[in-house]
């Protein structure tokens, strides 16, 4: 969660950087990291502050940039940063993801899984960019800067697949026999092992990190690149589970890949194709390790939502893909993990694929209720007034509704409980509605006298809520306390 302290720092980073006054500072919703980002707005100039405090994974993202902005790579432009306090600045490119496009366009059809021409365009123009990334991007680039790993070396794979040992397997109480496992990952590391491994490999290349701005691809998140095969990045951006881009369509875009690549540097297509579907396959085992760690460990139901997609990756993988003989046991679990009926009842494909955005709000009555920019006229108002009010009290008066002694008090000293589960069941039935329709937007605001206690913890509860329930994306705005920059 962010703080006043960080939302101060990256106000003045952005007014130095800028020569002007930060109008709104808004954080942007949480994604699977632990970074933070906020979009920040001047009069004439607009930013993204990125605080993370991991500084050797700042440093990697910092080093990274500024070798691919001098490559004419397509990523953002670094304004400006201060380590120290470990944030950085970086261009506007805006909200649209690949993703985004993927899930609208299928909204706007009858069939759920179409690819239109457009969508295959799309991948093609990302193609386009990813070859320079990966080919151009790893020329001269100083992988010392790289972490945690300078490359994708056994080490790196080891890490996998004993991430989705732990997160997944286990948690998912699928039985195996551990000795004989570890045998198997070490066979399956040393064939992967066998090919070209000198390009830049983004490690997380699909759709949520590749931003569409004026139409063009850029890429973002590559702060966990190191040195590593072609392969993988093609496989994480194809094999998206929530994508879910048809086979053939795959195959289709695979060929234009290896075509794209060929003018920059020399391919050998058989021993390309030949290890391909076991980079398709270690990285499905990665994507799973994180469903089991975000999901089983830490209750995020939108990646327990994900499960039944990537279990299809795999099981399609396992009836049609080449993959080495002598990793039997492996193959064991993974056919194990496609047939368990436990795991099917994970996932929610209306909701999954669902171009619905919420947005939350709280705000104050002392000013108006938020417009709806979308056009659909405003959805639902809570008024939180008749809530037992914690700024009447001094110990509060500067402090908002993400404090403890706030929220304690709310718990304690009101009926703020009663009053959110009567509003909840008043959104889950528009949601759920919504995701069904495939209908694209809801607002839902909350108010109080100085939007600073009681709507800002309402606000920030019916998020958390929404995103665990139904994973379905949700902007969240604290506007009287984002004008204020937090600061009361």
């Amino acid at each position: 969660m962010e703080t006043n302290t960080t939302i101060q720092q990256v106000t003045q980073l952005f007014e130095s950087w800028a020569g002007e006054k930060a109008i709104q500072v808004t954080p942007l919703p949480a994604s699977a990291s632990y970074r933070v980002y906020y979009r920040i707005q001047g009069e004439t100039q607009k930013a993204i502050a990125a605080y993370n405090a991991d500084k050797k994974e700042n440093n990697a993202f910092i080093q990274f940039t500024q070798h691919f902005l001098q490559q004419g790579i397509a990523v953002p432009n670094l304004y400006a940063q201060n380590l120290a306090a470990n944030i950085y600045l970086l261009e506007d490119l805006g909200d649209q993801t690949l993703l985004n496009t993927v899930l609208q366009s299928r909204a706007k059809t009858d069939e759920p899984n179409s690819f239109g021409k457009e969508l295959v365009h799309l991948y093609e123009q990302t193609i386009l960019e990813l070859v320079k990334l990966q080919i151009n991007g790893h020329q001269n680039l100083d992988y010392q800067h790289a972490y945690p790993r300078a490359a994708f070396d056994r080490q790196s794979i080891m890490w996998d697949l004993n991430y989705f040992k732990y997160y997944f397997l286990k948690l998912a109480k699928i039985p195996f026999d551990e000795q004989l496992l570890e045998e198997d990952f070490a066979v399956f590391a040393d064939y992967l092992l066998q090919a070209n491994n000198h390009f830049f490999l983004h490690r997380d290349c699909q759709g949520r990190n590749v931003m569409l701005k004026d139409g063009k691809p850029y890429f973002i998140d590559y702060q966990g690149g190191r040195q590593g095969a072609l392969q993988y990045d093609l496989a994480a951006l194809l094999y998206q589970a929530k994508a879910n881009i048809p086979n053939a369509t795959r195959r289709e875009l695979l060929h234009f890949y290896i075509d794209a690549a060929a003018k920059l540097t020399p391919i050998d297509v058989p021993q390309f194709m030949k290890m391909y579907d076991a980079y398709v396959l270690v990285r499905s085992i990665q994507v799973l390790g994180a469903y089991g760690f975000r999901g089983f460990y830490e209750r995020k139901k939108h990646f327990l939502d994900s499960i039944p997609f990537a279990l299809n990756n795999v099981a399609w993988l396992l009836a049609n893909a080449d993959l080495p003989d002598n990793i039997p046991t492996l193959k064991k679990v993974l056919q194990e993990l496609v047939n368990a009926e436990e795991l099917k009842k994970f996932g929610n494909y209306k909701a999954h694929n669902s171009p619905l955005v919420v947005t939350v709000s709280s705000f104050s009555y002392k000013n108006q209720i938020p417009p709806d920019t979308s056009g659909n006229g405003g959805g639902f108002v809570f008024d939180c007034r008749a809530i037992h009010n914690p700024g009447r009290y001094a110990p509060y008066k500067k402090l908002t509704g993400r404090d403890e002694s706030v929220i304690h008090f709310l718990k304690t000293e009101s009926n703020i409980e009663e009053f959110l589960r009567s509003a909840f069941a008043l959104v889950d039935n528009s949601v759920a509605t919504y995701i069904e329709r495939n209908f694209t937007s809801l607002m839902v605001s909350f108010g109080c006298t100085g939007g600073q206690h009681r709507s800002v913890y309402s606000a920030d509860k019916l998020a958390e809520y929404l995103e665990s329930k139904y994973g379905v994306q949700v902007n969240l705005t604290h506007i009287e306390q984002e004008r204020k920059g937090w600061v009361n």
